[in-house]
């Protein structure tokens, strides 16, 4: 067992290839090795110095070594990112300047979020439901002279006889099971 344990030390630092290095200095490493009888890669980052911290591992980095990359990121990747990350830090402090100034000059700019007017129901339920307009639809139900006189029915005396197909009213005055879909 000693004899596998020094050849595997061995082979691991024979066989290991060294995909790239970071701007902090970390140098990652990929190497195939056998597990279970099939050959997996193994992927890993020797951290410069002594201070082995994580958080210096860059986001591109953390994906490759974690299998959500299947390529190490390149050079020029990675100074095209390094780049793009300084182009936001400097819109960010341009947009706090701005900011800045409108609160020194008290001038409070216009922000409008989301829709300026909410959809018109209206013309969709006119278009869905062709013949009567929304407001004029009801459904017949059964009046208290259909109803089975040998049950209880408990309902209060100001309910329409009538259900309209767009719901009405408030929660006060909600009753669950009157309103149906327009069939």
């Amino acid at each position: 067992m000693s004899k596998r344990l020094l050849s595997r030390l061995l082979g691991m630092f024979q066989s290991r290839t060294q995909v790239g290095v970071d701007k902090a200095g970390n140098r990652y490493f990929t190497r195939v090795e056998e597990v279970d009888g099939t050959m997996k890669e193994r992927r890993w980052v020797e951290f410069k110095g002594a201070d082995q911290d994580s958080t210096t591992v860059p986001v591109e980095w953390i994906c490759w070594l974690n299998g959500q990359r299947k390529k190490a990121p390149t050079p020029e990747e990675l100074a095209e990112l390094e780049a793009r990350r300084e182009r936001v830090k400097q819109n960010i402090q341009l947009l706090k300047k701005k900011e800045e100034e409108e609160r020194k000059t008290g001038i409070q700019p216009v922000k409008k979020i989301g829709k300026a007017e909410s959809p018109n129901l209206q013309s969709f339920v006119k278009q869905q439901f062709s013949g009567t307009p929304p407001d004029q639809q009801k459904v017949n139900t059964l009046g208290p002279e259909d109803r089975p006189k040998d049950t209880t029915h408990t309902e209060d005396a100001t309910t329409d006889n009538e259900r309209y197909t767009e719901p009405t009213g408030t929660g006060a005055t909600f009753k669950p099971g009157t309103w149906q879909p327009p069939t």
